[in-house]
């Protein structure tokens, strides 16, 4: 089992035991969050569903983070992070939203360099963004951000 599958098998029976559902906005993840939730047993129970944000178009359209926002900070962004895991909350009708948003490579990407992630979290007590600074090659820093995103739901859920 990897530490990621360990990580999806706690947060999903935390979220189960206190009866939350979560959703997921993706970019830099493009999916493999909620990937690692649905390989967990019993995740029918609490993972609502995600939404693959990987273009601003989306991000704006289908969870409403603010263009104005996009323009003036990129896409890679704790404000974005944060508004994206609001968005999705609110789209998919979950207790928690969850969101992954950086800059795997090999290139910076909007002036940022790579390994750059950040990771939001929204629950009805509010919003808040997480930053991370990851080194390795794309499929490593993807993996990362993956591992990341599940340490926060888990952190979230148990607060």
């Amino acid at each position: 089992m990897t530490n990621l599958h360990h990580l999806a098998g706690e947060t999903v029976k935390n979220a189960l035991g206190r009866g939350l559902t979560v959703a997921t906005a993706e970019s830099l993840t493009a999916g493999m969050v909620s990937a690692i939730l649905a390989d967990t047993a019993g995740a029918s129970g609490m993972l609502q569903g995600g939404v693959v944000a990987y273009q601003n178009s989306v991000k704006v359209n289908v969870l409403g983070v603010s263009p104005e926002l996009l323009a003036s900070a990129g896409s890679v962004d704790a404000d974005v992070a944060a508004a994206m895991a609001a968005g999705v909350r609110t789209a998919l009708g979950s207790d928690i939203g969850v969101a992954t948003t950086g800059v795997a490579g090999p290139d910076e990407h909007d002036g940022k360099a790579v390994g750059t992630v950040y990771i939001g979290i929204a629950t009805a007590d509010g919003t808040e963004s997480f930053d991370y600074g990851f080194s390795g090659n794309r499929a490593e820093i993807r993996g990362q951000a993956c591992g990341a995103a599940l340490e926060r739901l888990l952190a979230a859920l148990s607060s």
